[in-house]
Formats: structure tokens, sequence, C-alpha cells
């Protein structure tokens, strides 16, 4: 058989063991994975699915959204059945798995090209539907979204030396002047206009929130990888994160963030209109 069909072969495969719960989303079990994958036996393909785990767990994501213990009826001949330890597993969870699994198994590499692929899909489609959306709900939603990595971020700075509150507004500082051209938060809150109590990030557009967002992500996983552990160099890397995000967005001909309109309606104004909406 060649290559290309091999290839259609697997793909096919991780296809037809695909499962849609009563809401209609999509799951693997891992005992017909561990079959695919060609595991003799499902306690050898337990160790992959530990450091699965540990890559999900890494990445800020909840293993419980993606790895489900669940009790699976199997037939155990004349008819009879019982119930057996089995696990749920998103796609995303698949691909950590095919990724850390045996890469001179042809069917591990074919996995994870399956799975990459529909991870991009599955991207590519967000992104699609992301376009659709008006202004006021694309700030919302980077928003949301920088809310959570901006608490990853958070544990990330504490790990590598950030402990108290004044020493992450120094932290937080350092990030601000490295996209912001030498403006702290308070310069910056200033240039807005922003009443005391008002929240930065809550006026700002949908542009500059997706560059802020950039550097958070950039910033937590640059304190991870490097495993800085001082509070010095922990600021440090965030105001160059900061400065690199700028830098791309320079050679990209964009706009400078501290350049860009302040919108007239903020985010707390938008959720109140939904919530007043029912939505």
């Amino acid at each position: 058989m060649t290559n290309k069909k091999i290839i259609h072969q697997h793909h096919a495969t991780f296809e037809n063991i695909r499962h849609l719960d009563e809401n209609g989303n999509e799951f693997w079990s891992a005992r017909e994975l561990a079959a695919v994958l060609e595991y003799s036996q499902y306690r050898h393909f337990l160790p992959v699915i530990d450091k699965a785990k540990e890559a999900c767990r890494n990445s800020g994501q909840d293993i419980e959204n993606h790895i489900e213990d669940v009790l699976t009826m199997v037939e155990i001949g004349s008819g009879a059945k019982r119930q057996i330890e089995d696990l749920h597993l998103s796609r995303y969870a698949c691909y950590l798995i095919v990724q850390n699994g045996d890469p001179s198994k042809t069917v591990i590499a074919n996995g994870q090209a399956y799975f990459a692929m529909q991870t991009r899909r599955q991207e590519l489609t967000d992104k699609a539907q992301f376009a659709q959306l008006n202004e006021n709900d694309k700030r919302l939603a980077i928003r949301n979204e920088l809310a959570l990595h901006n608490k990853q971020l958070a544990a990330a700075a504490k790990e590598a030396g950030v402990e108290t509150p004044l020493d992450y507004a120094i932290f937080q500082d350092h990030g601000y002047r490295g996209l912001y051209g030498g403006l702290a938060a308070k310069d910056i809150h200033t240039r807005k206009g922003l009443k005391k109590n008002q929240k930065i990030l809550d006026h700002m557009g949908s542009t500059e929130l997706a560059a802020n967002l950039f550097r958070a992500t950039q910033a937590e996983e640059k304190l991870k990888r490097d495993q800085i552990s001082v509070k010095v160099k922990a600021n440090q890397t965030h105001f160059e994160v900061g400065q690199k995000v700028r830098q791309t967005i320079v050679e990209l001909g964009g706009t400078m963030p501290e350049a860009l309109s302040t919108p007239e309606v903020s985010i707390k104004q938008i959720e109140s209109a939904k919530k007043k909406l029912g939505n």
C-alpha cells in the first residue's frame, strides 16, 4: 500500500471513531483511540494520556474540558456486558496525545497530521465567525479572552518571583511600557481621559485589545519557556515582549496602540446593554 493510501486510511479511521454527544459535541473514546494508535494494551496508553494532561495544564487549559472520566459498557461474551473505565477526549486532547506518542509509528505521525489539520480547520471557522461580529462584540470577545489570559499571566509571574500586588503592578507596567513606547498604565489612563475607577482595558477598541492579548499570551509563554524565577528578570521579559509586539505593529505598518482612538462606549456599558436585551 502506498504512503498516500496509508495516510488516507488512517485519516478515515480517526474520523470513523469520532463520536457526538447528545448536545452535538464531538469526542473520541480513549480506548478506541489506543487501539487505532496500535497500543497492544490500554495500560500502555495511560502514560501518554498523563503527558497530554500535563501539556494541557501547561497550556493554561482546564483538563476537565478536554479529558472526561466515563464508564463504558462492553460485551464480555454470551450477550453479557460490564462497565469499564474510559475517557472521552476532545479534539485538542487527541492532538496532545498524538504529539506525545511514539513518532516512529506511522499511525502516530498520520494522527499528528490529522488532528493538527482538524484543529486548524476549527480555528479558521472560529475566525470566520469572529470576522462577522460587529466592533462591540469583537471588543467583548477579546476582552473576555484577555481577562482569562491575564489570570494565567499572573500565575506565571508569581512563579517567576512576582509575589505582592505592588510587584504585579510594576510587572504589568513593564509590559505596557514596552508596548506603548514608554507609557505606563497611569499614562495610558490619562491619555484616554478616564476617571480614577475606570479600567483602561474596558476602554480599548478591538485592535488595541488584540495587541494587549498578544502581549499577555507571549509574556506568559516566555516566562514559562525560559523558566524565569527572578522578579527583575520577569519585569524585563515583560518589557521586551511588549517591545517585540510594538515592533511587529511597526513592521506591518499598523497604528501604534497609544494613537488608536478610545471608543465612546465602555465594555461595561456593552455588557449592561446585552443584559437588558437578554443576550
